[in-house]
């Protein structure tokens, strides 16, 4: 079965269907992300952020996840959240630092020169 919202990773589209699932403080970071533009470390970090939550890694065109489809996963993984809105936030700016941390590796000006 094919589903047409099922993407490989968490797709960045997905990101503001996520708005109003929680309080106040994860609506705050999902406009914050959504408005950040595109492809930013705000952006790449929240798909990280997904990705681990939602186990997008381990997904495959037959589980029902898949089935289902990513909007749908997402929310349910977001809604299920058993933590506060503070441990997703937190979570968010640890693959924040995470991604910044890998950008930094690969931009040229963090590499040193071969003499």
């Amino acid at each position: 079965m094919y589903n047409s919202d099922t993407e490989l990773l968490f797709p960045i589209r997905v990101i503001p269907s996520l708005n109003t699932l929680r309080g106040d403080q994860w609506r705050m970071l999902v406009e914050k992300v959504v408005s950040s533009g595109d492809s930013t470390p705000d952006q790449l970090a929240f798909v990280l952020m997904m990705v681990r939550m939602s186990g997008c890694v381990a997904c495959n065109a037959d589980s029902f996840r898949a089935m289902r489809g990513c909007t749908q996963c997402a929310r349910q993984n977001i809604r299920r959240f058993r933590g506060s809105d503070q441990e997703l936030v937190e979570q968010f700016q640890n693959a924040g630092r995470e991604v910044e941390n890998f950008l930094q590796k690969q931009s040229p000006a963090g590499k040193t020169a071969d003499v």
